[in-house]
């Protein structure tokens, strides 16, 4: 993909899905006429980065439930996305576990009761690790791009904060608006 501008309605990843719809990334991938994917790595509780257990509002050493994927664009990765969730939330659903969430965690979480009404994002640039060098198949030294996404419900809960780390040879940009919802 290097090279080529990719624009990114962040609007359709916020929004629940209707039945029997692919997921946000497999639809704007397919409208582009490419093949978006994902393959699932971690599901399960964890202690939460210090970012995200601030985002969070969690007390040190808290866990939480995270959902650590790995993004495919045309069969080749182009994303790590992590996503983390307070155990009140997601202990006991679907999303703690290591399977596929029909309609995706925005649907189940709107089916839970938690509709995100405000989203907060927060870019960093670091280098990557060698986790994300060897997911991401970058050479030790590369330079990644980190986004740090905090949901929250109308009255404030936080209910969603997802990291993703993209390579910064690959060119994205994300719009946020109402298109494609």
């Amino acid at each position: 993909m290097s090279g080529d501008a990719w624009i990114s309605e962040t609007a359709p990843y916020l929004a629940p899905r209707s039945p029997g719809r692919h997921d946000a990334w497999t639809d704007e991938a397919g409208r582009r006429g490419r093949r978006g994917g994902q393959v699932l790595l971690q599901a399960g509780e964890v202690v939460a980065p210090d970012a995200v257990r601030a985002a969070l509002q969690s007390p040190p050493g808290e866990q939480v439930i995270v959902r650590r994927r790995l993004i495919l664009l045309d069969d080749q990765p182009v994303e790590l996305a992590d996503s983390y969730y307070p155990l009140a939330i997601a202990s006991g659903t679907p999303l703690a576990e290591r399977r596929k969430v029909p309609g995706g965690a925005i649907t189940l979480l709107r089916d839970l009761g938690y509709t995100g009404a405000e989203v907060v994002e927060d870019v960093s640039a670091a280098l990557a690790t060698s986790d994300e060098c060897e997911h991401l198949g970058l050479p030790e030294g590369s330079a990644v791009l980190r986004l740090l996404r905090l949901t929250r419900t109308a009255d404030g809960t936080p209910m969603e904060a997802s990291v993703m780390t993209m390579p910064t040879d690959r060119h994205l940009t994300y719009r946020l608006g109402k298109q494609g919802v």
